[in-house]
């Protein structure tokens, strides 16, 4: 363990390079508590706060540009890929959607304090098509405030933070297993919260293609498109779609009859919006509701027409 905190003195600014683009880059590694070690061991190592920061900055746009690029070429596809990987709730879609439609590129300046909201906001940015500059801008903005707090906590707290791993020390190759084991723990905490999550989504599916032969048989249905006006103006939707706001259900939406067929859809990993929607309109009294399997992306992928 003493050699830990030594290489960390040493190689602070490596270390936190490389734990920051790890994050930013979508893996499910935290970098607060390296960033608060490292600004409390600033004061006693060769490397400098205004150092840290730009460190860490400068990773952060690295992988958020990387992101920024991906979304531009791929579009919303992007989105599930980014839920997947970071073990966030697949809602972090609409989240961001909903965070990004109302503040444009100065959101970026605090998405990394938004839990399941930074990747995906860079992503956001490309496929939207936001200035290059306007995006590095504001990025770097929310880049240096979220590593700057951690930062400046580990050095106010230097001394707190100094016993912690004194303690650590002493207790040699343990403290080393403790640290591991938190992080172990951290890992298989966020797991179950996402494998509980997946529990309350499943229901009966529609697919693609028994949409279209009720639609194309003349069978009263109605389908439901709950993603925000940014996520329909990229992809379009399907025809005859009614737009719902995922969180207040209009009320319009009792006059459709209960017992006709009714679909609902978004562009989200398990359907997440789409199955919260279905729910509450089963819990209002309609009988034949079912999510979309694979969502907006299904109905595009199968070749099926889209209206903007």
């Amino acid at each position: 363990m003493s050699n830990l905190v030594t290489l960390i003195e040493h190689y602070g600014l490596a270390l936190v390079f490389v734990n920051v683009l790890m994050l930013q880059a979508g893996l499910p590694v935290p970098a607060y508590p390296t960033l608060i070690v490292t600004g409390a061991l600033a004061a006693r190592s060769p490397y400098t706060l205004p150092g840290l920061v730009a460190t860490a900055v400068a990773a952060s746009v690295v992988a958020d540009v990387g992101w920024y690029m991906v979304g531009r070429r791929f579009g919303g596809r992007v989105l599930k890929t980014l839920c997947r990987i970071s073990l966030s709730p697949d809602t972090c879609v609409r989240q961001t959607e909903t965070i990004f439609t109302r503040w444009g590129a100065p959101s970026l300046a605090v998405a990394k304090f938004i839990p399941g909201f930074a990747s995906v906001a860079t992503a956001m940015a490309g496929i939207v098509r936001l200035a290059p500059w306007r995006f590095v801008l504001f990025d770097a903005i929310g880049a240096a405030l979220w590593s700057g707090v951690a930062i400046a906590i580990g050095y106010v707290f230097r001394d707190a933070v100094n016993d912690v791993l004194a303690v650590l020390t002493a207790m040699g190759r343990i403290g080393l297993v403790v640290i591991v084991a938190a992080f172990v723990i951290y890992l298989l905490w966020k797991w179950v919260q996402r494998q509980r999550f997946i529990r309350q989504l499943r229901m009966d599916r529609m697919t693609v293609a028994e949409l279209r032969d009720l639609v194309t048989s003349g069978t009263p249905t109605t389908v439901i498109d709950v993603r925000s006006p940014l996520s329909q103006a990229v992809t379009g939707r399907i025809p005859g779609a009614i737009t719902v706001d995922a969180t207040n259900l209009r009320p319009e939406l009792l006059a459709i009859e209960p017992t006709s067929e009714v679909v609902v859809y978004c562009a989200c990993p398990n359907e997440a919006s789409a199955v919260k929607v279905a729910q509450a309109l089963r819990q209002r009294g309609f009988l034949r509701v079912r999510p979309l399997t694979g969502g907006i992306d299904a109905w595009i992928e199968a070749g099926q027409e889209v209206e903007r």
